[in-house]
């Protein structure tokens, strides 16, 4: 009798294991963007939010944790329960980049987070005001090697992608531009238009309509590709600099320690959405591109990077304010 009552209640508790990890999710997700809303990582977000609700048959909560240049939201998701109910909308200078412009970081990108997918990216295009005596990269480079240090670029501030990407540009050309930092795209490029600052680096739609005004001179698009938005704007690499590569990526992780067929759940989840036709032209309009990864490729995209950029921030001695 006793063999029988054991044998029961074993079972019991192997059919209630099973049913719990199938009941994945049972609950509410939480989505923790780390800047305030509005942004583009917050509009990609709830752009998702819903189909990724649909797919798994929970709410999506989006839950926006501004400051510290992401770290606050980071650090909370770093710290929550491994169980796929709390993720993180990743950034790529925030989780490849704070790490080396940030001193006493409490959370790390490599062991404290697991890779869920790659979502979007979008590249960056250098542009100078059309004063400036420069209608491509050659000649804006011989321009500001003719005036070491007397040209300036605008940025929505120290350690973004902008003053990473201009960076890397003055270490791969051998240049000398002077950094002026701001607090905010809209500020940085007024005064680029104004002609207070010669020149700058932005995603497509924040200077779109400003280039085709006359307002501005798009030099080149760094990327791999020309983009959809501006077609008659060459790459970097056509024009002879195929390194100068600057494309920001969202992404979604997990705290580490999140069982792999949660990850894997939540990953398709986000892979049907990205699929779906509105939220397609959605991205397409805010100047990104559909991305997807699953979580083994985006976790070679974080190592490469975090090795890349690292690098760069630190020859550069970029510290985040």
């Amino acid at each position: 009798m006793r063999t029988t009552i054991r044998f029961t209640l074993g079972s019991a508790l192997l059919a209630a294991t099973a049913a719990f990890g199938q009941a994945f999710p049972n609950k509410p997700i939480t989505v923790v963007v780390p800047v305030a809303p509005g942004g583009i990582l917050d509009t990609v977000a709830r752009m998702i939010a819903p189909e990724m609700q649909k797919a798994l048959g929970q709410p999506i909560v989006v839950d926006n944790k501004p400051g510290a240049s992401g770290n606050i939201g980071a650090t909370i998701v770093a710290k929550a329960k491994p169980d796929g109910y709390t993720l993180l909308m990743g950034y790529s200078m925030f989780h490849v980049g704070n790490p080396s412009m940030f001193a006493n970081l409490q959370w790390d990108p490599l062991k404290d987070f697991t890779s869920v997918a790659m979502l979007v990216n979008s590249p960056h295009v250098l542009a100078v005001n059309p004063s400036v005596p420069a209608n491509n990269i050659k000649e804006l480079v011989a321009l500001a090697k003719a005036q070491p240090g007397k040209l300036n670029y605008a940025t929505p501030g120290s350690g973004s992608v902008p003053h990473v990407g201009m960076e890397l540009f003055k270490q791969q050309t051998g240049t000398d531009f002077t950094h002026v930092p701001y607090k905010g795209a809209g500020p940085a490029m007024q005064d680029v238009i104004a002609g207070n600052v010669q020149v700058t680096v932005a995603t497509p739609p924040s200077l779109l309509q400003f280039v085709q005004a006359g307002r501005l001179r798009a030099l080149a698009v760094a990327a791999k590709t020309r983009h959809p938005l501006l077609p008659d704007v060459p790459t970097a690499a056509e024009q002879g600099y195929p390194d100068f590569v600057l494309e920001a990526w969202l992404a979604l992780f997990a705290p580490t320690g999140t069982p792999p067929d949660v990850v894997a759940k939540i990953s398709a989840a986000a892979k049907q959405a990205l699929s779906n036709p509105e939220v397609v032209e959605k991205t397409r309009a805010t100047g990104m591109s559909m991305y997807y990864l699953p979580p083994a490729e985006l976790d070679v995209v974080v190592k490469n990077d975090l090795a890349y950029w690292s690098k760069v921030i630190r020859d550069a001695k970029i510290k985040a304010d």
